[in-house]
């Protein structure tokens, strides 16, 4: 039985925040998103890099502390409630490890570990001492996925036969750094990276998996990791999720295209919340916020297929970052659940390593 974490603070107390790591994810999503949420206040940053203290201050204020290594947050483990750990993906298991021992919860961005058996044991640490494990898997409040949820709760596409995913990119040139390191100690490649979110949202929308087929590439000239991979899952359910992550797609299909017994859903583009948060836009003074253009909504419908797409359009709910936080917080304070498990991540991951298993040997994963 998991335990039921024990509350940080009063409901009256704002909930200190420590952020590890202030590279991209930690300054374009977790610090805003941190700082944007009632109830929670970013109180220190871990950088040792001068320039990102120095940009951490100039939007968070002189009054933000930064420390130059997370085992200055350990130390004073008693000033503050919450970690969450943004830093590259080889440090997230031993990071969340030297928080949860020194009695602090924690969010970890995704992939939360390498292995499902590391955010097993992390999960167990965690029951173990009481304390709140979540994952950073903002995508679950994408504005496109949160429209397919609604419309799978509200029968209009029947019984689902099969979800296509893409999350694609033209990006010919490599980058270089972590992410792109054919170096397996750092988690890198796409399979890791944008697959953590398809693979979450399809167990999401459709259950667990029964078995996984993939398909993996390093196809740009100088890179070294991953750059271009199919994942096809089998669901317990008998439906089947077809996922594609690129960089390389020169010409991108629909974000989502679901078929079901009574209808398909189409839509393209992207959630417009990363790059508001990249061009500076913060959702405490941008109203609305996630809403994008009537252009780009998706389409319903049956049977047709004209140039511009068949069926009607459906309105596309506005995408939700900030109710990740909103929902740690009320954890924290004993009145909600943890809005995305390290147990759920794992299943993921499962998924993730049969699909490495998978491309490497040619086969069909069964889990």
């Amino acid at each position: 039985m998991t335990a039921t974490p024990t509350p940080t603070t009063g409901t009256g107390t704002p909930l200190r925040v420590g952020l590890v790591g202030y590279g991209l994810a930690g300054s374009v999503f977790h610090a805003p998103l941190i700082a944007a949420t009632e109830g929670l206040v970013l109180d220190t940053v871990v950088t040792s890099n001068p320039e990102r203290q120095a940009q951490a201050r100039a939007e968070f204020g002189d009054g933000l502390r930064c420390a130059a290594s997370a085992d200055e947050l350990w130390d004073r483990a008693d000033g503050l409630d919450l970690v969450v750990v943004a830093s590259p993906n080889k440090t997230h298991v031993p990071l969340a490890t030297a928080a949860l021992k020194a009695g602090l919860p924690v969010v970890v961005d995704k992939p939360v570990a390498g292995t499902a058996a590391e955010a097993r044991e992390l999960a167990a640490l965690a029951d173990e001492r009481g304390l709140l494990l979540s994952v950073f898997q903002n995508r679950r409040w994408d504005n496109d996925f949160r429209t397919l949820r609604r419309l799978l709760a509200d029968g209009e596409l029947g019984d689902v036969w099969r979800f296509e995913s893409r999350f694609e990119r033209w990006r010919p040139r490599p980058k270089g750094g972590w992410r792109e390191s054919g170096d397996p100690r750092e988690i890198g490649g796409l399979l890791y990276d944008l697959g953590s979110h398809v693979v979450d949202q399809a167990l999401v929308l459709l259950g667990p998996a029964a078995s996984v087929y993939a398909e993996s590439d390093v196809r740009r000239p100088g890179a070294q990791a991953d750059d271009d991979t199919f994942i096809a899952i089998t669901h317990t359910n008998g439906v089947r999720s077809h996922l594609y992550v690129s960089a390389t797609t020169a010409q991108l299909g629909p974000r989502f295209r679901v078929l079901g017994s009574k209808a398909g859903y189409v839509k393209y583009g992207l959630d417009p919340q990363e790059a508001a948060l990249r061009e500076g836009r913060r959702p405490a003074t941008q109203d609305p916020w996630g809403v994008e253009s009537e252009t780009l909504w998706g389409r319903i419908g049956s049977g047709e297929s004209p140039p511009t797409g068949g069926g009607r359009p459906v309105p596309t709910l506005p995408g939700d970052y900030p109710a990740y936080y909103a929902a740690v917080a009320d954890a924290l304070r004993g009145r909600g659940e943890n809005p995305v498990t390290a147990l759920q991540a794992a299943a993921a991951l499962d998924v993730l390593e049969a699909a490495r298993r998978s491309a490497r040997d040619g086969v069909t994963v069964t889990l």
